[in-house]
């Protein structure tokens, strides 16, 4: 192991930066829908490693001498978001004609940008590096700093935070309650790094009794946690459904009757034997393929496949405005429908998607002609406030719409 290590820290220049985009790239597979965690006491290990020997010339000045643990960094975090945040390009290929052109942007240059987290996550761990354990505490409280920034600086992406890895089933989700996501993150950096202490044998001890310490309390609580008596909880029957709609016809205004008239049918399906009729129909995020108020028949077909007492919940597009003197807003929303078809609730989406419902900086970009990067009906404005959704059974629920559940500190 010494040896193999030794090799890594003499490494430099091209190879250098291969083997931490190789790292980077492998601990993605520590993620859903893999959850292979075991690839971390890999990745992690290399990454310190890799650390050991960025270090610049005595004689130049600070700033100088961080760049190779940044460029270390960067290219541990280019690997591990380019492998893991490839499949954003799929959207971008719904309508290829319109947009391709932004495919490179997608694939490389969204991974490009948040690598810099990742980069700033090394540079302050090596502010602090030592040669022994302190230095799996300088990178864990680095991942931990860059990660907490990546929730909310240009509006948040904590896609993938690390600290997911150590939480891939709900008996190891449980300390989380406890830590937070931040906490979480620089745990389990601390707890993959551990292995690097192997090559040099300082600390060892120290770092297998930390190691047995954080796993077992780790899975300690959580056993705990999970096995201690619930309250009994009020419950209902819900039908939650899924047409599996196209996304190139998704907004085809040729096919909207079809794609409603299968919601429908699908919703208004008998109970299989020995179920009981459900309380509440859930659609999925912007389901509907028309606006409301351009086709009041609609709600009136809902009011009829509506039994008495069920209520539908449905993601649409919802329009406000459209006066003389200003233009329509647009909202993605979630809307409580009733057996009489009325529509007795509405959230919108207060966390939008940038450059794909909404464009930062529109009025720079709509100077080249560029108004929308994915394909989709238009451009989306945000809710102001998010409330509970009062359900059948005198239960309430919070809607969160798809984007806006990456964000654990938002949901809780």
């Amino acid at each position: 192991m010494q040896r193999f290590a030794g090799r890594i820290i003499l490494l430099w220049g091209w190879r250098r930066a291969l083997v931490a985009f190789a790292a980077g790239a492998l601990a993605v597979l520590a993620q859903a829908p893999y959850d292979f965690f075991a690839v971390c006491f890999v990745s992690f290990p290399v990454l310190v490693w890799l650390l050991d020997g960025a270090t610049g010339e005595a004689s130049d000045g600070w700033l100088r001498r961080l760049r190779p643990a940044f460029a270390t960094g960067w290219w541990f975090g280019f690997g591990y978001f380019l492998a893991g945040l490839w499949w954003i390009g799929q959207a971008l290929l719904v309508e290829a004609d319109n947009f391709a052109w932004a495919l490179p942007f997608a694939v490389v240059g969204i991974p490009f940008a948040l690598a810099f987290f990742y980069g700033f996550a090394t540079v302050v761990a090596r502010l602090f590096w030592s040669s022994d354990i302190g230095r799996i505490a300088a990178l864990a409280f680095g991942f931990g700093l860059a990660e907490w920034l990546r929730d909310f600086l240009f509006t948040g992406f904590p896609w993938n935070a690390v600290g997911y890895a150590a939480m891939p089933v709900p008996l190891l989700m449980q300390s989380v309650s406890v830590t937070g996501m931040v906490g979480m993150n620089a745990l389990a950096v601390f707890l993959f790094s551990l292995p690097a202490l192997v090559a040099a044998r300082r600390h060892l001890r120290l770092g297998l009794a930390l190691f047995v310490m954080l796993v077992a309390a780790h899975v300690g609580f959580g056993y705990v946690r999970l096995a201690a008596p619930v309250k009994p909880a009020r419950s209902i029957d819900v039908r939650v459904v899924q047409p599996s709609v196209d996304l190139s016809e998704k907004w085809d205004a040729s096919v909207r009757d079809r794609i409603f008239a299968t919601l429908l049918g699908i919703s208004g399906k008998a109970p299989e034997e020995g179920h009981a009729k459900p309380q509440l129909i859930l659609w999925p995020e912007t389901s509907v393929p028309f606006l409301f108020t351009e086709r009041p028949d609609a709600l009136t077909a809902l009011g009829d496949m509506l039994a008495d007492g069920q209520m539908l919940i449905a993601g649409v597009v919802r329009e406000e405005g459209g006066s003389a003197s200003a233009g329509s807003r647009y909202y993605n929303s979630v809307v409580a429908i009733n057996d009489k078809g009325e529509i007795v609730d509405a959230v919108d989406k207060v966390h939008l998607v940038p450059f794909g419902e909404y464009l930062p900086f529109a009025d720079l970009f709509q100077r080249f002609g560029i108004e929308q990067l994915i394909a989709g009906p238009m451009n989306f404005a945000a809710g102001n406030e998010r409330h509970p959704i009062s359900l059948p059974g005198g239960l309430r629920a919070a809607p969160f719409i798809c984007y806006e559940v990456i964000f654990p500190d938002l949901v809780a």
